[in-house]
């Protein structure tokens, strides 16, 4: 049984990071009032200001335990999503509570949602892939678990990667190309690694990921009508925007130089962005060190390291993100900073 006790150090941050969100916006699904406005604390000024302060990373740890909590984190998106959209379209809340569980929620979806999704979508475990597959797609972004790993990972800092964001580009410009490209280059990837299996074109997971959003949304609509159904949209799309905004930052300008033969080079550590703040990066399960997972993408999240070579963000992730929406603003901040590591 996963208890917070038993855990060892590194874990245990990682729990009490991720688990307290998500048990503050249960409770103001359930019954709005202080909850709600402690979940919007929580995610915004209470990380913020305890990334400032405490300037430690977390301890370095193998499992056992981190795959549970992957899969208690899976199972409780799954649980409190619904209950999200019960409470958005219910009667039980004021439209304040209402605004600020939907704001919440969705960055609790979009940033801790995701982190573990894409975890689990990179290990071997047929079962631990197909939790993080469907919680992508509960989110109505399925395609992410094949587009990730199959286009992604091999084109990354390269212009044959829609996930990866180009200097001077707006996140206005991005979201809208990395959100198509990545859907139909990830569909081209899976129908290329069917046909090279020798496997049937309707093995086609895009069928599931498809089929399973459309699904999701007809119940939402069916059970909870109208309401229901634009909540649900609506709070996938924010998460969907979380997930989108932190490829930009964390990919921003970077690019692999060719060799020779006019192919890119092997990726490295200076090929992604990196924030070494504390309580974000136990928060994202360590996403943030993502120069290491691109360097071994089957590495556990508890293992992930912070290559000293490494590009490294001025201001922890989220914070990076709300400015990457002010464009003048990002580019000052950015563009020097990408200029510099593409020359070194």
């Amino acid at each position: 049984m996963l208890t917070i006790r038993n855990m060892s150090p590194a874990i245990r941050l990682f729990a009490i990071a991720t688990l307290t969100p998500a048990i503050l916006i249960g409770m103001g699904a359930l019954s709005g009032g202080v909850w709600v406005g402690l979940a919007v604390l929580y995610l915004t000024a209470f990380v913020s200001i305890l990334d400032r302060l405490i300037t430690r990373v977390s301890p370095q740890d193998e499992f056992p335990s981190g795959t549970a909590l992957n899969v208690v984190l899976g199972l409780i998106h799954l649980a409190l999503l619904p209950l999200c959209v019960a409470a958005l379209a219910g009667p039980w809340l004021v439209p304040l509570e209402k605004a600020a569980l939907f704001f919440a929620a969705g960055l609790y979806f979009g940033q801790v949602s995701n982190a573990n999704a894409h975890e689990l979508i990179h290990r071997s475990s047929r079962a631990l892939h197909r939790l993080g597959m469907w919680v992508y797609i509960s989110m109505l972004f399925g395609h992410h678990t094949s587009a990730h790993v199959l286009v992604h990972h091999t084109h990354v800092a390269t212009r044959n990667d829609p996930n990866t964001s180009r200097k001077g580009e707006s996140i206005y410009r991005y979201i809208p190309r990395a959100w198509i490209g990545s859907f139909r280059q990830g569909y081209r990837a899976e129908v290329a690694r069917l046909d090279r299996i020798n496997r049937p074109a309707w093995r086609n997971p895009y069928g599931v990921y498809v089929g399973g959003a459309v699904l999701f949304v007809a119940l939402a609509f069916l059970l909870g009508g109208p309401k229901a159904g634009v909540a649900y949209i609506g709070l996938a799309g924010y998460a969907q925007l979380q997930l989108l905004m932190s490829d930009y930052v964390q990919h921003y300008g970077l690019q692999r130089q060719t060799d020779a033969n006019g192919k890119p080079v092997l990726v490295s550590a200076k090929h992604s962005w990196n924030s070494p703040h504390w309580l974000s990066s136990a928060l994202m399960l360590n996403a943030t060190r993502h120069s290491d997972h691109h360097a071994r993408p089957s590495r556990h999240y508890p293992a992930l390291t912070l290559p000293q070579e490494a590009p490294m963000l001025p201001r922890p992730l989220p914070l990076m993100a709300s400015i990457a929406l002010i464009p003048p603003l990002w580019r000052r901040m950015m563009d020097p900073l990408v200029d510099r590591w593409r020359n070194a």
